[in-house]
């Protein structure tokens, strides 16, 4: 009986980008024995050059992985991957465990689900949260959809890419956590970003702001770890000229997709929609490659046209 614990396991990683490089270089320097693959020919050669095994396509996946993990943009490239002309789904062993830690859409995870158990393969949504400072890192937070018993088989896996690994329940339930999180976390950060604008238009220092929040109750892990604002707090992408930690158009996507699955429990998230709406403004208008917290520059430039 396979032992997952095993250095030996072969794991495929489809989608090496900005959060799924990281990942799958520390699963290679733990020592599993990892293939990548990408279709971005200038992802692929960013891994090679982080010394990963890159493959030249998917068809190089077969049933000699033990897992497959995905971390891909939208649910067109999941889908793709998993059912499309040349899914993967048709073509592992059945012993393959399929770990989708992309974020998308709840029904469209369910539904990938129910075609791997349909051919009696376990797969499991776990979205993450951390960002790439977290991927890097390894601390990711993941948050897992699926069957408990292939949960415990993946488990040691995810533990070398993150520091908190949750089980969020059935199927999708991991997707319905990560949209939840991420509309809070966008709502969260335009407050924080309006706040800060306001305290600056009454000539409040940023920094006596940031002390007295911190230790008051509008203080929030937002607040503490990605102030918008540069030269008060060290992890904040404000000190890097906004270089995307969580970028714009990632976050815009996200809150997205909690305001559609809002819709599908005919829920009115007056917050959710309105911070959509600001993140999907702010992306169009040429921003969606800076990081999420750079939402004040169009709260600033709002206030400051005025």
């Amino acid at each position: 009986m396979f032992v997952y614990r095993e250095m030996t396991m072969k794991i495929g990683f489809i989608g090496i980008g900005n959060m799924g490089l990281p990942m799958a270089f520390n699963l290679a320097r733990f020592g599993y024995e990892v293939t990548a693959f990408d279709k971005s020919e200038q992802a692929c050669l960013l891994g090679q050059k982080r010394g990963l095994r890159v493959a030249s396509t998917m068809n190089e996946f077969s049933k000699a992985e033990n897992i497959i993990i995905t971390m891909l943009p939208a649910d067109d490239h999941v889908a793709e991957v998993y059912i499309g002309k040349e899914g993967i789904l048709d073509r592992v062993s059945q012993s393959t465990i399929l770990v989708d830690c992309s974020t998308i859409d709840v029904n469209t995870s369910r539904t990938l689900a129910d075609e791997a158990k349909s051919r009696n393969l376990d797969m499991l949504d776990a979205p993450v949260s951390g960002g790439v400072s977290g991927a890097e890192s390894g601390s990711l937070t993941f948050m897992v959809g699926g069957e408990g018993i292939a949960l415990e088989k993946v488990m040691p896996v995810l533990q070398v890419m993150g520091k908190n690994i949750v089980h969020a329940g059935a199927s999708g339930m991991g997707q319905a956590a990560k949209v939840c999180n991420n509309m809070l976390l966008g709502v969260s950060m335009i407050g924080i970003s309006e706040s800060f604008t306001l305290a600056d238009r009454l000539g409040l220092d940023p920094k006596i702001l940031f002390d007295i929040m911190s230790s008051a109750t509008g203080d929030c892990w937002a607040l503490r770890n990605h102030l918008p604002i540069a030269g008060i707090v060290e992890t904040s992408a404000a000190n890097r000229s906004f270089s995307p930690g969580f970028a714009v158009a990632m976050m815009a996507k996200d809150l997205r997709l909690a305001e559609s699955a809002a819709k599908s429990v005919d829920l009115q998230t007056d917050l959710g929609i309105l911070a959509s709406t600001m993140y999907t403004e702010f992306e169009k208008g040429g921003s969606g490659h800076l990081d999420y917290s750079a939402i004040i520059n169009l709260i600033q430039q709002k206030a400051f046209s005025k």
